[in-house]
């Protein structure tokens, strides 16, 4: 492997990195120079430094292999979690060094899990910067820098292979500078819609950028302590339910949709069955508090219960009540949705709502063939026969998921955490939810977790963000030479 190939790539997403840093520092200076101004200009100038350096001194190469690709890859991630704490380093307030890290990779993989007692105590600057971060990670930090590099070939397209999962790629049928401008143009457009929605429904400009930025890249980040829950407005819970599910989907298919393509998102299996996980699960949850008495009526009910399924279903993470004082019933159903969650080749994580699919096809087809011992039989989705390496690649990747939950559930009780704290705070960062329950409820933060427990589910977010084999490689020695 060239190490100086993967660094020189890795200093283009740097470049992107400090751009964003500016524009926050932009925010900061509008809003009448705020704390958050040399803080952010420095880590500018510094991330800037440290992306300009490679380019100068390496040489440009526009073919890279397959091992040099996972490493630029899984390198753009970590480096741009380590980048993302400058700012944070140097304004201070509650950012020691592991809170600082654990808050930029919350940001950079979209879980939004978060360390911060008092959100609004920021200012707007680096408000920005932490919204900035997810958004950027809703896509990955790679996608950013391949828009910009439209010349480098076949080394383009390597990258984009690596950095979406073979489920995401489906309904992609175009070349890989086409599939790069394709989830951008959606992404933005978006994000704009629903920065609008949200002017529309009162919120002022900062506010709305923030909660669309935040929605759309399905993190869950607000600038607000009570989330969602301050503006205490159904309109608002409205769009920002819309724009999460959208933002759950697939958004090969949401083009297609848009172009009025025959593969679009009401013929497609996949989105079918995710959006009615949703409706099931809301009503099931509304049924429950109602029954409970936790709200005085059903509509009351259902509001909440559609919103906070909404909300861990697509891995946003965004609140409007204390999930804790549900009934148990209710708690269940939400940490189904934060293990499956939302669809292949969209912003949000976990398992995902295909591989939930196939793996039900799977056991119904064993089933059959118990039955039916000579018969032939295929498992198809919208009608495609699926490939076995696929369908082999899905139960392996459902087990490392399992094991990586039950590792880190085990690791977090030994050191003092209760059972359903650490089994939820472990479930929400592997699948990139941010909010669980108990100590980690979505009225709470993980600031009453130990640091080695922070550490630990800062490097969870990692494996689930890069669905765990991509992180794992970097861990063998013999992979590197």
């Amino acid at each position: 492997m060239r190490f100086s190939v993967v660094i020189r790539y890795i200093g283009i997403v740097l470049l992107v990195l400090a751009v964003f840093m500016l524009a926050s520092a932009g925010i900061s200076y509008a809003n009448n120079v705020d704390s958050a101004y040399s803080p952010l200009v420095m880590s500018s100038l510094l991330t800037l430094l440290m992306g300009v350096f490679p380019l100068i001194f390496v040489p440009r190469t526009d073919r890279i292999s397959q091992k040099e690709g996972y490493g630029i890859v899984v390198g753009s991630w970590i480096v741009a979690s380590v980048v993302g704490m400058f700012p944070y380093l140097m304004w201070g307030g509650e950012f020691t060094l592991v809170n600082a890290w654990f808050e930029s990779v919350s940001g950079f993989t979209t879980t939004g899990a978060s360390i911060l007692n008092d959100i609004e105590a920021l200012p707007r600057g680096l408000q920005f910067w932490r919204v900035s971060s997810c958004w950027i990670g809703g896509v990955g930090v790679v996608m950013f820098a391949l828009v910009i590099l439209p010349s480098i070939g076949k080394s383009q397209m390597m990258l984009s292979n690596v950095e979406l999962s073979s489920l995401a790629k489906e309904n992609f049928n175009y070349r890989t500078q086409t599939i790069v401008r394709i989830i951008l143009s959606i992404y933005v457009g978006l994000t704009v819609a629903t920065v609008l929605a949200l002017k529309l429904c009162g919120l002022n400009w900062f506010d709305s950028l923030c909660h669309a930025m935040s929605a759309c890249s399905t993190c869950g980040f607000s600038n607000k302590n009570l989330s969602v829950g301050y503006f205490n407005s159904p309109s608002v819970e409205i769009v920002l339910m819309v724009a999460m599910l959208i933002a759950g989907m697939h958004f090969g298919l949401i083009y297609a949709t848009l172009t009025r393509k025959q593969n679009n998102i009401f013929r497609s299996e996949i989105t079918r069955c995710y959006m009615a996980m949703f409706a099931i699960s809301s009503v099931l949850i509304a049924i429950s508090l109602w029954s409970s008495h936790i709200y005085p009526t059903a509509i009351s009910s259902l509001r909440h219960a559609a919103f906070q399924t909404a909300s861990l279903v697509t891995t946003s993470g965004f609140a409007t009540a204390d999930c804790n004082t549900w009934t148990p019933f209710a708690i269940l159903i939400l940490m189904f949705c934060s293990l499956i969650c939302g669809c292949a080749g969209s912003t949000s994580g976990g398992l995902k709502v295909d591989r939930l699919v196939l793996a039900m096809k799977m056991l119904r087809n064993k089933l059959q063939a118990q039955q039916h011992p000579n018969a032939v039989t295929r498992i198809k989705v919208d009608g495609y026969a699926q490939d076995q390496d696929v369908l082999n690649t899905v139960m392996v990747y459902i087990v490392a998921f399992m094991l990586l939950v039950l590792g880190g559930t085990f690791f977090n009780t030994m050191f003092g955490c209760d059972l359903m704290t650490a089994f939820s705070a472990t479930l929400a960062c592997a699948s990139n939810v941010g909010p669980g329950f108990g100590e980690v409820g979505v009225m709470d933060n993980y600031s009453v977790m130990p640091a080695v427990v922070r550490l630990s589910l800062s490097l969870i977010m990692l494996f689930g963000r890069l669905e765990i084999f991509g992180l794992v490689q970097i861990f063998f020695i013999r992979w590197w030479k």
